[in-house]
């Protein structure tokens, strides 16, 4: 049985659950930078992470994408990616749920694998003056969540 769509292939089905959102309309540059900031916590952790982004209380560092971005107190550039978090948590939430569905230790969970990867582009157009019109696009982004159970 192949895992078709997800880059982390050989995990232990036993400790492990998935959840991939496919096509999600977020930045792909935002989502990196979140998946950095959430990497390897707990889940719980991590979701409260992501509330407290949504909150605006909590910044997200930017660590490659940083030109022009203003400093925020504590961690330098960074900046309240909201709608990137409300995917996050989504899609956490639906990994955790996973975990229950198989029997595994829900309060003992942690992201063992948090990619985010370029979707299709849903093609889009401004009309502009004198009968032209510009590419107005969507990107899209696909991201995998992998948890392990921690004894």
């Amino acid at each position: 049985m192949s895992k078709i769509g997800y880059s982390a292939q050989d995990l232990d089905d036993e400790t492990t659950a998935r959840a991939i959102g496919r096509e999600l309309p977020i930045s792909p540059k935002k989502a990196v930078e979140m998946c950095r900031a959430i990497r390897g916590k707990s889940v719980e952790d991590a979701k409260e992470y992501l509330e407290e982004v949504i909150a605006l209380t909590r910044a997200v560092p930017m660590k490659r994408y940083k030109m022009m971005v203003g400093h925020k107190a504590g961690i330098g550039p960074g900046r309240y990616p909201v709608k990137v978090a409300r995917h996050f948590l989504k899609v956490l939430q639906t990994a955790e749920e996973n975990a229950g569905y198989k029997g595994l230790d829900v309060d003992n969970m942690r992201i063992k694998v948090l990619a985010a990867h370029k979707g299709a582009t849903t093609k889009g157009f401004m009309p502009r003056a004198h009968g032209r019109s510009s590419p107005w696009n969507q990107e899209t982004v696909n991201l995998e969540v992998v948890l392990e159970e921690v004894e």
